[in-house]
């Protein structure tokens, strides 16, 4: 078991800390909104009505001893920036911070964050790939130069084997997972020899840019 410090709950935030705390882990969530830390008390170990940016408030929350922190406060960049140097000055190794603008991310990457979320830009891509390629099923970018995709097997694969398709050296792109659709069934890292069939979907890691090309295929 883990301990993670969630700041901020908004719908990111919340949604967060309920998540970490179902997987079994020790979570504590701190808001300056008593009406929000009230109706989050049952889903997390600890919620506490507090201001995240003052050090004093996260250590006595146990901030200190947390394996990492997310940070969520909305559109409020400057209490976005103190909570997470606060967090900094506690020690805590792996800070995650939700950004609302670039010039936000760039303020967090200044300042050593762990990572910069932007859920709202990365669902928008999500949802125009989607939304222009009818074979597309899902897609997730995890950074300007790697996203994966869930794709439907084109016409011209079905029946071969990945080891005659040869994707790594024809587009640079791999095959992470394989979803048997058919059978409900997901095979991470699927052979090489797997003949791919109709009820196939493949999980696909590569550049955006190749992967949109791949996506195009019928």
């Amino acid at each position: 078991m883990k301990r993670f410090v969630v700041i901020g709950l908004g719908n990111f935030g919340s949604t967060l800390a309920a998540r970490l705390y179902e997987l079994g882990h020790d979570v504590v969530a701190i808001d300056t909104r008593p009406e929000v830390v009230d109706a989050m008390g049952p889903r997390v170990s600890r919620a506490l009505v507090g201001d995240a940016t003052k050090r004093e408030v996260l250590r006595e929350a146990g901030a200190g001893e947390a394996d990492a922190a997310a940070i969520s406060t909305g559109d409020d960049i400057a209490a976005s920036t103190l909570a997470l140097l606060a967090l900094h000055d506690l020690g805590v190794k792996q800070i995650f911070v939700k950004v609302i603008s670039e010039e936000h991310a760039r303020i967090a990457d200044a300042l050593r964050a762990e990572e910069s979320v932007f859920p709202e830009r990365e669902s928008a891509l999500a949802l125009a790939s989607r939304m222009t390629d009818s074979g597309l099923l899902r897609y997730v970018q995890l950074g300007p130069s790697l996203s994966v995709q869930e794709m439907a097997v084109p016409g011209e694969w079905v029946g071969k084997t990945l080891r005659d398709l040869a994707l790594p050296q024809r587009y640079r792109v791999q095959v992470v997972a394989l979803h048997d659709i058919l059978r409900d069934e997901m095979i991470a890292v699927p052979p090489a020899d797997r003949v791919l069939t109709q009820s196939d979907a493949l999980f696909v890691a590569g550049s955006p840019d190749v992967l949109e090309k791949l996506s195009r295929l019928r």
